[in-house]
């Protein structure tokens, strides 16, 4: 099959910004990858004509808690796993990390199994996991319930990195609080293959940078949970900006951070180091304009969620929500938003050498976005799925 009518949205490794537009070529899957992308050729296979608008490589979004009207807290099952990547497809989203906010160990445990069942049965789009705590910091718990908070002890370090043992070709991310881990206990994680993130952490300065020597990649959702930037004490978020080799994440739903901020993040960042995440919860994909939540009914406002108390609660956002808020909010061109949202997290998840870009031996996972920056069609391993 050949797809092409459509500016193609390309690495550019070599140029100012990570991604380039190219006109006038067509991209040629076979078996589910890209095989070749250059000027069309006649004869080569069946082609798609796309009326206009760009192709970009599928969005990979490493913080979905739920979507379609499913929690995985709530239902930690291979069912739940395959509404949530369902219901994100829809939005150009080819690659997610189910990700399982702070619970007991009980449901820790039937989460990991749920994501590992759904990735044996082949649904498509699960690229792995996120466990977002139960080693977080109580000084900055956001929703999560912070008396199931836990040190990263051993037995935590097993039951976190029991995902990656199981399926090593999968990505496994864990945010924790470097308050909460030992000395050497990141390192031990990271030793197993998990990615370390940073979040819901009041943690200072030079502990932030401990964990980052220890092997810790990231920061979850940037600004948001976390020690701020200060005139004498840079806290998480001077560690993040000053860092030249962490991620972060980004909630760009028009709630969480102010778009002066984003901005902010991006000028220090660069869009090769900070990623679109949606930070989805139930709502995404549905009608709902409410749902429980710990026991708490929260609230959806927009793409934003909130508890009755005024606690942002994720968001109502997706991929494709947050690539057109970056362009209409951060001001960045559309080449620079979609590359924050599929070669960044890409990369920061590991997974980049199968998503995140168009290019020869990937996966045809690509999303068709219009004038309106909406999506138009979605591609999974090749096979047109919106």
């Amino acid at each position: 099959m050949i797809l092409t009518g459509a500016d193609i949205l390309m690495p550019d490794p070599a140029g100012p910004q990570p991604c380039c537009r190219m006109t006038g070529l067509a991209v040629e899957i076979t078996a589910g990858r890209v095989t070749r992308i250059g000027p069309p050729e006649p004869g080569r296979g069946p082609v798609v004509e796309l009326a206009g608008g760009v192709l970009a490589a599928g969005f990979v979004d490493v913080q979905v808690n739920g979507g379609g009207g499913v929690l995985l807290n709530d239902s930690p099952t291979a069912a739940a796993v395959a509404t949530m990547a369902e219901a994100h497809r829809a939005f150009g989203t080819t690659a997610l990390l189910p990700t399982l906010i702070t619970d007991d160990l009980a449901t820790t445990r039937a989460a990991i199994a749920g994501v590992l069942e759904a990735i044996a049965a082949g649904v498509p789009g699960v690229a792995g996991i996120h466990l977002e705590g139960p080693v977080l910091g109580p000084k900055r718990p956001g929703v999560h319930r912070a008396e199931l908070f836990r040190a990263l002890d051993q037995e935590m370090v097993d039951l976190l990195a029991s995902f990656k043992q199981a399926a090593p070709d999968h990505a496994c991310l864990v945010t924790l609080a470097p308050e909460s881990a030992p000395q050497g206990a990141i390192a031990a994680l990271v030793r197993r293959g998990v990615k370390v993130a940073l979040g819901h952490s009041d943690a200072p300065f030079e502990l932030a940078r401990r964990a980052i020597a220890e092997g810790a990649s990231g920061f979850t959702h940037l600004f948001n949970a976390m020690s701020p930037l200060a005139s004498r004490e840079p806290g998480m978020v001077g560690a993040a900006l000053e860092d030249p080799g962490a991620f972060a994440g980004l909630i760009m739903d028009g709630a969480h951070v102010h778009p002066a901020s984003a901005r902010v993040a991006l000028k220090a960042m660069g869009a090769g180091r900070l990623a679109l995440v949606s930070d989805a919860m139930s709502a995404v994909g549905t009608t709902l304009d409410r749902f429980d939540l710990y026991g708490t009914t929260v609230m959806v406002r927009g793409e934003s969620c909130w508890t009755p108390d005024g606690v942002l609660a994720g968001s109502n956002l997706d991929m494709m929500g947050a690539v057109r808020n970056a362009v209409t909010l951060m001001g960045v061109p559309l080449e620079t938003a979609c590359a924050m949202a599929a070669d960044t997290p890409a990369r920061w998840a590991g997974i980049d050498g199968r998503h995140g870009s168009i290019a020869t031996e990937r996966a045809a996972d690509l999303v068709w976005i219009n004038d309106r920056l909406q999506v138009a069609g979605v591609w999974q391993a090749g096979v047109r799925v919106v």
